[in-house]
């Protein structure tokens, strides 16, 4: 008998709900947590591979490999992005593909959907920054864009800002601003929702932690809408204008030198010589592991600039596989029963 059969778990989004995966202190955790083993060089991180079908639009998949050496697991995340998805098809712009491979014999562990733990790995290096960015006593929260990251931030930074009382959205359209009030106003019954009925003065002025949360390449958060003490969390691409950065006390990325060869509003920058290393104030897990400081006045302007870390990714995945297996979810399926030659019948199956 053959000893050679390889079998994975796969994973749906159902699986990894019913498994309570949906668990933002969990990816704040796993997040934090991780990013002291990246600092500790316990973190396989090489470049990840992008391929852009169109300019104009940004439709694209990225490929993001790491390696946790602790847990010896590999993982790569298959990740799609068409922004035109939601017009376009009616629906989402995001989807993505984990595979998780343990790295004694090289052997697939675990497929899972990756779109859940993609989108809260964002919205809990949202709530990180906040965590060490923002004024402990923040009570407003602005929103432009109001889709799944929208609404993700909103649940991460409740965690790390219990004290929010005013959220308000600014959207394309009102339905888009009212579906989100909508969803999350039941959860959050100490929160006064307010629409802004498509401005984003309305949603950004005097709010004390702004975020942008759109797939619009445009400057749309304006500077003189963020106040002294403001928190900014910048999710997208080129979402505000120079000016937002250029008045802020500290800039702080959650990966600076892979800023550096994007396309987000601080790349933009760094490519036309408006701004520099040396205008970087940390990257996250500095903040994180105390070698820097967070806010240390309550006038301070603050921004954070997410680009994605794709061992948060793998390290979150990891952990909902850990937790769907321990609740005996998710369905075993073979890669192979034996080796290729090892079938019975192998030679009548060769095609010369």
């Amino acid at each position: 008998m053959s000893n050679h059969k390889i079998t994975f778990t796969y994973l749906s989004q159902e699986d990894l709900l019913a498994s309570g995966c949906f668990d933002i202190h969990m990816a704040i955790e796993v997040a934090e947590k991780t990013m002291l083993d990246y600092e500790q060089h316990r973190i396989l991180f090489p470049e990840k591979i992008v391929q852009i079908f169109d300019q104009a639009s940004q439709d694209r998949i990225n490929c993001l490999p790491a390696t946790l050496l602790n847990e010896e697991i590999c993982g790569v995340k298959w990740v799609s992005c068409f922004p035109r998805n939601p017009k376009s098809h009616q629906v989402q712009n995001l989807s993505a593909t984990f595979l998780l491979s343990e790295i004694e014999r090289g052997f697939p562990v675990a497929v899972l959907e990756g779109t859940l733990a993609s989108n809260m790995r964002v919205a809990a290096m949202g709530a990180i920054a906040a965590k060490h960015l923002s004024r402990q006593n923040s009570e407003v929260i602005g929103f432009i864009g109001a889709g799944e990251q929208a609404k993700m931030h909103l649940l991460s930074m409740k965690v790390v800002r219990p004290g929010l009382k005013e959220c308000r959205v600014a959207a394309k359209t009102v339905a888009e601003e009212q579906q989100f009030i909508g969803e999350l106003s039941p959860l959050f019954p100490d929160l006064k929702f307010i629409g802004a009925e498509t401005h984003g003065r309305i949603a950004m002025e005097n709010a004390d932690i702004l975020v942008t949360a759109t797939s619009a390449q445009a400057p749309l958060l304006k500077a003189d809408w963020m106040k002294p003490g403001a928190f900014y969390s910048h999710i997208g691409g080129w979402e505000d204008e120079y000016e937002v950065a250029q008045q802020c006390d500290k800039i702080v990325c959650d990966d600076w030198a892979t800023v550096t060869h994007r396309t987000q509003t601080l790349s933009r920058m760094y490519a036309e010589g408006l701004i520099s290393s040396n205008d970087i104030h940390a990257d996250l897990h500095e903040l994180v592991s105390g070698q820097k400081s967070g806010r240390e006045s309550d006038s301070e302007r603050t921004y954070f600039n997410a680009v994605g870390l794709a061992y948060i990714d793998v390290a979150i995945g990891l952990s909902m596989y850990q937790r769907a297996i321990s609740a005996g979810n998710g369905l075993k399926l073979d890669l192979q029963q034996c080796m290729i030659f090892e079938h019975e019948d192998i030679m009548q199956q060769v095609r010369l």
